[in-house]
């Protein structure tokens, strides 16, 4: 009987640890060339920080694009204040994972998270239509949002600037919660990043998040 729980006890340890573990693929791929995978290691301009990429992203729409990579950000990624003394150069395509690549990957990075990041901030009740008309007044006009950002207009076409990232269909790539978070305290994520602080209570802050998860094409 000893023996047997003994080696159930090692076949879930050995199950934790395959979860837990590093991929391959990260170091073979170099993507510590372009990531952060812990807030320790050196910034780099060329890919965002991925060590709280458990609190940001879903794991389906990784595993789906660690196979077949997209354009979300059409220009360099900047990480420091100075930016604006960077040169923007186009974004080199993301390199692409075989199926069970992209799942060993995508696991990994789901472990990846931020300590007391508060969850349930965002409730799944979407705006009313008067009050995404308020909300994309202050994506587009109160705080510039769609500057740096992709997103649409009133007929469905994508508009808007590309300096950081696209939000169209942002709500099938990003947790709401983690939306909320990264406007109300940017810096939480990155210390020296080109994201302004707004100081938004919360209330504009979960107005500003159903509306960036409402942006939206017909899929």
């Amino acid at each position: 009987m000893r023996i047997v729980v003994s080696i159930l006890l090692f076949w879930c340890w050995g199950s934790v640890l395959l979860v837990w573990a590093e991929p391959e693929e990260i170091g073979k791929k170099g993507c510590r060339e372009c990531h952060r995978f812990s807030s320790e290691e050196k910034e780099s301009n060329k890919g965002p920080d991925l060590f709280y990429a458990g609190d940001k992203f879903y794991k389906n729409w990784l595993n789906k694009f660690l196979q077949s990579p997209m354009v979300i950000r059409e220009m360099n990624f900047f990480s420091g204040s100075d930016f604006l003394s960077e040169k923007a150069n186009a974004s080199e395509p993301h390199v692409a994972l075989t199926k069970e690549g992209a799942k060993r990957v995508a696991n990994f990075l789901m472990t990846l998270r931020l300590p007391n990041l508060e969850a349930g901030k965002v409730n799944d009740e979407p705006l009313s239509k008067a009050e995404s008309v308020r909300a994309k007044m202050l994506f587009e006009r109160s705080f510039g949002c769609i500057s740096c950002h992709r997103a649409l207009n009133l007929v469905g076409k994508v508009r808007g600037g590309v300096s950081g990232p696209s939000l169209v269909n942002s709500g099938l790539r990003l947790k709401p919660d983690w939306i909320f978070h990264w406007l109300k305290t940017p810096q939480k994520f990155m210390y020296k990043g080109r994201m302004p602080v707004f100081n938004l209570n919360e209330e504009t802050a979960t107005r500003l998040t159903k509306y960036i998860l409402s942006i939206r094409t017909n899929l």
